[in-house]
C-alpha cells in the first residue's frame, strides 16, 4: 500500500533497485501482477474454440467488413466489425483495436460514421492489416435497452465479484483467441491499440496475455499521484472501473501506482502517446516520470529500442501524424515476426 499523501509528495515507486538482478525483477513483476489481478476481480480466460455467428458481410472500397458477435465463457456475446484486406489475408499481422469512451463503442473506430482522429481500425485494415474491433460492455451494441453508454451500476448488480475492467479485459482475451482463430496467425503476430479508454484497456490486456506482441496506447496512461479526480479508477456515478479502490483511498491509500501496471507490458514492444494539455488526463508531470521509469525499465532489459514514448501538445486526441508512426511501429514489430 502506497499513502496517497505521500505519492502526491514523492518521487514515484521505483521499478528496479541498483542492486536488482534479472531474478528480482521477476519476482517482483509476479508480486505487482498478483495485487493488479486480486483488484481486477474473477477474470475469464478463454479456452479453446470462440463461438461466432457472421451476422452481415459488406463488400468495402479495398477490404471486407464482417459484423461478428462471439460468445464468451461467462455467457454473453460481444458485437464486433472484422476488417479483412482483399488481398494477403493469409500473411497479414493481426490487431485488436479497441475504442474510447463513445457510445457508438466499436463504429466510431472501425467505420466511416466514426470521429475525425479516431477510425484508426479502419485505417489499418487500409494498409493491409486484419482488424478485431469489438464493443465492450455498456457501449455499441451492447448497451442494454434503456440504459445510459458507460453506465456500469446493472452490471455490478448482476456481477458482485467482478470489476468493470476484469469484464473487459477478459472479453478482449476472447478476442485475441478469435482474432487467432479467424486469422490462422501465429500468437507472436498480434497487436492491441486503443485510445483513452481503449488505450489503457490495451496495456491492461497486454500486460496480462502473453499472446500479443505489440501495444499501441493513446491517451491511455495516468497516475494515482497528482491526481485531483481522486476515484477516477474506483466507485463513481457513471462509469466504475474498480470499485474496491474507493475503499482504500477513503482510507489514505492505494494499493499500486499505474507506472507499475504499465511495467507488465514489458518487454514487448511498447508505443505510448499522451499530451501536456489533456483536459481528461492533465496531471501530465506525474505521467512523464512514470514513462521515464517504462524507458529506465526497457533499457535495463536490454530492449530500449522496444519502447516509445510521445508527449505533445495535442489534447485529449490521436492526431494523424502520431497515427502514423504507431501504424508503422506496429508494421515493424508485427512484419518482423512472419
Amino acid at each position: 500500500m502506497y499513502r496517497l499523501s505521500d505519492l502526491n509528495q514523492s518521487p514515484l515507486p521505483k521499478l528496479i533497485e541498483h542492486h536488482f538482478t534479472k531474478k528480482d525483477w521477476e519476482e517482483k513483476r509476479s508480486k505487482i501482477k498478483q495485487i493488479w489481478t486480486s483488484y481486477l476481480g474473477r477474470l475469464t480466460i478463454p479456452s479453446g474454440k470462440i463461438g461466432y455467428e457472421t451476422i452481415k458481410i459488406s463488400e468495402k472500397q479495398g477490404y471486407i467488413e464482417q459484423l461478428l458477435r462471439y460468445h464468451t465463457i461467462d455467457g454473453d456475446a460481444v458485437t464486433a466489425l472484422l476488417l479483412l484486406p482483399q488481398n494477403g489475408v493469409q500473411t497479414a499481422p493481426a490487431v485488436l483495436a479497441l475504442h474510447s469512451t463513445d457510445e457508438k463503442g466499436k463504429n466510431d473506430i472501425a467505420t466511416e460514421y466514426g470521429r475525425e482522429n479516431r477510425q484508426y481500425a479502419l485505417e489499418l485494415v487500409k494498409r493491409g492489416f486484419i482488424v478485431l474491433a469489438p464493443d465492450t460492455i455498456t457501449a455499441g451494441e451492447r448497451l442494454e435497452k434503456g440504459a445510459r453508454p458507460y453506465h456500469t451500476k446493472s452490471f455490478y448488480e448482476k456481477n458482485p465479484d467482478r470489476t468493470a475492467v476484469g469484464k473487459m479485459v477478459s472479453d478482449h482475451m476472447h478476442g485475441i483467441s478469435l482474432l487467432q482463430q479467424l486469422s490462422r496467425n501465429q500468437s507472436k503476430r498480434v497487436g492491441v491499440i486503443g485510445h483513452s479508454l481503449g488505450g489503457y484497456n490495451a496495456c491492461f490486456l497486454a500486460g496480462l496475455d502473453d499472446r500479443i506482441s505489440c501495444v499501441v496506447s493513446s491517451c491511455g496512461f495516468a497516475t494515482f499521484k497528482a491526481d485531483l479526480e481522486i476515484h477516477r479508477w474506483g466507485q463513481r456515478e457513471w462509469f466504475s472501473h474498480i470499485p474496491r479502490l474507493s475503499e482504500d483511498i477513503n482510507k489514505g491509500f492505494v494499493p499500486f501506482e499505474f507506472h507499475e501496471i504499465a511495467s507488465l507490458v514489458a518487454p514487448i514492444p511498447f508505443f505510448n502517446w499522451m499530451s501536456f494539455n489533456d483536459p481528461i488526463f492533465p496531471h501530465y508531470e506525474p505521467a512523464m516520470e512514470g514513462m521515464k521509469q517504462i524507458n529506465d525499465l526497457y533499457e535495463w532489459l536490454g530492449a530500449s529500442d522496444q519502447f516509445i514514448h510521445l508527449c505533445g501538445n495535442g489534447g485529449h486526441d490521436f492526431p494523424a501524424s502520431i497515427r502514423r508512426l504507431a501504424y508503422e511501429f506496429l508494421e515493424k514489430h508485427l512484419n518482423a515476426n512472419n
